[in-house]
């Protein structure tokens, strides 16, 4: 494997464990932190993997377009669209007031992370 994907691993694995950590917190409630941390995860895997086949890719946050540039060496990812779309907005609108990630959405963040991080780590033999 190569050091750079390493590093994107590093760094998204360490973005799931503090947005699992934050899902755990009873007293000050962490959502829109814990969605923004999900979001990150599963953006940072998707370029794990785009890095480690030498697939270039963009800067963007937008998971949607990582798993379908991915989808040309992962052709089944294409059907973690879905799950790409609602991270999507974890991105930016939560970190700014007017736009709370509710208990529900950080569930479905979590599930649509947990869905991600499992497929690039499987593909990237983790």
């Amino acid at each position: 494997m190569k050091a750079s994907t390493r590093e994107w691993i590093k760094k998204a694995e360490s973005d799931y464990q503090l947005a699992v950590s934050l899902t755990r917190r009873r007293k000050v409630l962490a959502h829109d932190h814990a969605c923004f941390h999900f979001q990150q995860a599963a953006e940072k895997y998707l370029k794990a993997r785009l890095e480690e086949a030498d697939v270039r890719f963009l800067k963007t946050h937008d998971i949607a377009a990582l798993i379908q540039s991915a989808a040309l060496i992962e052709p089944l990812w294409s059907a973690m669209t879905a799950a790409g779309r609602r991270l999507n907005k974890f991105a930016v609108h939560v970190r700014y007031p007017g736009d709370d990630a509710t208990a529900a959405e950080m569930r479905t963040a979590h599930a649509d992370a947990k869905l991600i991080r499992q497929e690039a780590r499987d593909a990237l033999g983790l």
